[in-house]
């Protein structure tokens, strides 16, 4: 101990910080010399998962008494995860007030309260430090007037609470830089349309939960984006060109996604899960740089829309199957004749292969079969399956019997 505590402040500083803020405090117990170092943490995180209630108490009471003693000129994270209503929302705000005044960069609030009493964070919209904001659970979005975050980059809103139809806009509207957006509504929402009209954004994740009436994507720098609502079968929404986007997961239950679809096609990697990819498949979608797709079976029960979709991506070089793991809602694959062409990709650049939950049937085997026998690169193919649903050993057998065009693809059985 008293090598460590000959160390600098500045060093033994560093070290607290890499400890979880309860046990950095529990120092101070040591010695005078640790009794107040870590008043100069410039990260702390607040936790009362699986307390009791005294333990809750005593969290109060510390930062009731505590906080403003705290000596840090910058704090980089304040972290918030409260889990129960026995913290009242006034002292919640005094204590981010604090946070805010310290020329805060990272913030991360998580507030669950079972009377469903929300608490408005309107101090935290006008915070020109604040570089990270995240907020779940229990929060009101009420964006005042006059209020900016000119360093917000990355700005994480799960199943928050907002005040009228536009206060997601207007928070939206005062980051001008902001590059990663994500959004998880919940079905007590009600914002009617949204635009993500941000010039600056490069990852946008939504998850609209059928919450919303209208919305547009207008980002032209976005170069991931991921799209859940499996809860609304149609949409009005348009969506810009995004010639930088590499990356897109798209997992809908819209009637017509062909505006999605070739807003899209400059990606690398695609997951692709929607029960619409089908009859409204376009003729100009040309997937000329994918080289990474997982397609859900499940939405996509027409495997010769499957080939199709193999024929626009010309340089393909893993494909991944996938089926739900709910059986209740799991329907055949559609009848297939084995197509008398074989897509560019399978001859000349597929080179992994695999196919998740597997369950053996005759369609499904079919499909496995025809990608094993016309794949001649083919360097590693993976069959997982359920045992419970098709014995392994007959699995193993009936596709081991395939004529594999590949001579050193690995067959592997999960």
């Amino acid at each position: 101990m008293d090598r460590i505590s000959g160390l600098s402040d500045d060093l033994m500083i560093k070290i607290l910080t890499s400890l979880p803020t309860k046990l950095a405090v529990s120092t101070s117990v040591l010695s005078k010399r640790w009794e107040c170092l870590w008043k100069w943490l410039p990260k702390l995180e607040y936790d009362d998962t699986d307390y009791s209630v005294s333990e809750r108490d005593r969290l109060r009471c510390f930062l009731d008494r505590n906080l403003p003693l705290h000596r840090a000129v910058v704090i980089e994270s304040f972290r918030l995860h409260l889990n129960n209503q026995h913290f009242k929302r006034e002292d919640i705000k005094l204590w981010l007030l604090f946070a805010v005044s310290r020329c805060l960069r990272e913030l991360e609030v998580s507030y669950s309260n079972r009377r469903k009493r929300n608490i408005s964070l309107s101090c935290l919209y006008n915070c020109k430090s604040l570089v990270i904001l995240k907020l779940k659970g229990a929060i009101v979005v009420d964006v005042p007037r006059m209020v900016f975050l000119p360093s917000l980059k990355t700005l994480e809103l799960r199943k928050v609470t907002y005040s009228d139809e536009q206060s997601l806009q207007r928070l939206l509207s005062i980051c001008p830089v902001l590059e990663d957006l994500s959004v998880e509504l919940w079905d007590g929402n009600k914002l009617g349309k949204l635009a993500f009209s941000i010039t600056s954004l490069q990852s946008l994740t939504l998850d609209l939960q059928g919450v919303l009436d209208e919305f547009l994507i207008d980002s032209p720098s976005l170069k991931y984006l991921k799209l859940k609502d499996v809860h609304k079968d149609n949409y009005s929404s348009l969506i810009g060109n995004m010639p930088e986007l590499r990356e897109g997961h798209i997992d809908v239950a819209y009637s017509d996604i062909d505006n999605i679809i070739i807003s899209i096609t400059s990606v690398k990697r695609l997951t692709l899960c929607s029960s619409a990819y089908g009859d409204n498949y376009g003729e100009d979608f040309f997937f000329n740089k994918l080289e990474h797709l997982k397609l859900c079976l499940d939405r996509f029960r027409a495997p010769d829309l499957f080939v199709r979709l193999l024929k626009d991506s010309p340089n393909l070089r893993v494909l991944d199957l996938y089926e739900m793991e709910d059986m209740d809602h799991v329907d055949d694959l559609e009848p297939w004749t084995q197509p008398s062409t074989v897509p560019e990709c399978m001859l000349s650049s597929l080179r992994i292969f695999s196919w998740s939950l597997y369950f053996g049937r005759p369609e499904e085997r079919d499909v496995a079969v025809y990608i094993l026998e016309n794949a001649p690169l083919l360097e590693t193919a993976t069959i997982s399956s359920v045992d419970w649903f098709v014995p392994k050993l007959e699995m193993i057998k009936e596709l081991s019997l395939s004529s594999l065009a590949s001579t050193t693809c690995r067959l592997v059985f999960d």
